[in-house]
C-alpha cells in the first residue's frame, strides 16, 4: 500500500490571483504523483490546505486542482483552515462533534485523521472531546495496524519561532491515548514546511515538508525582541512524501516536485549491478 502525503499548500496567499504561486506548486506536485508509478493508492492532505481559513474561494480552488486527481484524496484542518468553510466545499467529510475527524477504512492500513486545529492558536489543540473519539477508534479495533494523520507535529523539533510549547496540556492528552497503543503504526503531521522524523510516545513521527515553500533549516534559538536578518523561508522545490505500507512496517520517502537531473540509468551498461543487487537480496544470509 502506498500513501502519498502533500501538506501546507496555503492557497489564497495571493487572493486575488487564480494562478499563484502557492496554486503552481501544489499543481506540480499533483503532476508528479499522478504520473509516477506505481501510483498511490491514496494522497492524505495533512492541513492549512487555505492560507486564510475563511476564504472560501481557496478550497474552490484547491477542488478544482485535485478534480482530476485518480484516486482518492482526505484532508485534514491544520491552524490557518477553517472547519465550516472546509465542510461547504467538501460536504461528505464527516465532522463528529464538529470536528473533522475521521476513519479511513478501505485498505489494509487503517489511517485515523484527526482535527488538530484550535482556533486562535497557531500551534495545535486536542481537547477531551477530541480525545475519547480517537480512544474509542483505537478501541474498536485494537489489532488493526493505523496510521494517524495529522497537522500539529506534537514534539519540539528545534525549530524555536516555529515549535509548540512541548509541556503543552494537548501534547500530553494526545500522548496519554496513544503511548502503548500496539496497533499505531505511527503518526504523519505537516505544519513546520521541513522534512523531520523523529519517535513521540514510542511510534515514528513523520513530518512532510511543503508544497508552498519551506521553512529554512535554522536551529538557533531567537530573539522575538531582537530581529537579527535570519533567513525565515526559502523558495525550494515544492515536496511531498510517499509512505509504504507493506503489511509490518512503514518506510517513508520524501521527494520533490522539480525536474531531477539524471546522472544514471538502468541500461545494459549497469545491468551487471543491478543482477548482483538482486542476487545478494534473494539468497540474504
Amino acid at each position: 500500500m502506498l500513501v502519498a502525503q502533500i501538506t501546507d499548500i496555503h492557497l489564497g496567499f495571493d487572493p486575488e490571483s487564480p494562478d499563484e504561486f502557492n496554486r503552481r506548486r501544489l499543481d506540480a506536485t499533483l503532476a508528479a504523483l499522478v504520473a509516477m508509478s506505481p501510483r498511490p493508492n491514496l494522497l492524505l492532505v495533512t492541513g492549512d490546505i487555505a492560507d486564510q481559513g475563511d476564504d472560501s474561494v481557496s478550497y474552490a480552488r484547491f477542488r478544482e486542482a485535485i478534480a482530476e486527481v485518480p484516486f482518492p484524496v482526505y484532508g485534514a484542518m491544520g491552524n490557518h483552515d477553517s472547519r465550516a468553510e472546509y465542510r461547504d466545499a467538501f460536504p461528505d467529510t464527516p465532522a463528529p462533534d464538529g470536528f473533522i475527524q475521521y476513519a479511513i477504512e478501505d485498505y489494509s492500513l487503517r489511517i485515523l485523521v484527526l482535527d488538530t486545529l484550535e482556533v486562535g492558536r497557531h500551534g495545535g489543540g486536542y481537547c477531551a472531546r477530541r480525545a475519547d473519539w480517537l480512544r474509542a477508534r483505537l478501541d474498536e479495533e485494537p489489532e488493526r495496524p493505523t496510521l494517524l494523520a495529522l497537522h500539529h507535529p506534537p514534539v519540539a523539533t528545534g525549530l524555536s519561532w516555529l515549535d509548540e510549547n512541548p509541556d503543552a496540556s494537548w501534547m500530553e492528552r494526545l500522548r496519554s491515548v496513544v503511548a502503548g497503543r500496539g496497533n499505531v503504526v505511527g503518526l504523519i503531521a505537516g505544519h513546520l514546511h521541513r522534512p523531520i522524523v523523529t519517535s513521540w510516545a514510542g511510534k515514528v513521527l513523520i513530518v512532510c515538508p511543503s508544497t508552498a515553500p519551506q521553512v529554512a533549516l535554522d536551529l538557533e534559538t531567537i530573539d522575538p525582541a531582537q530581529p537579527d536578518d535570519r533567513a525565515l523561508i526559502v523558495a525550494d522545490e515544492p515536496c511531498f512524501a510517499l509512505h509504504l505500507w507493506d503489511g509490518h512496517n512503514l518506510v517513508t520517502h520524501f521527494d520533490t516536485a522539480g525536474e531531477h537531473e539524471v546522472l544514471a540509468r538502468y541500461t545494459t551498461e549497469l545491468q551487471p549491478l543491478v543482477r548482483l543487487l538482486q542476487a545478494e537480496r534473494n539468497g540474504a544470509q
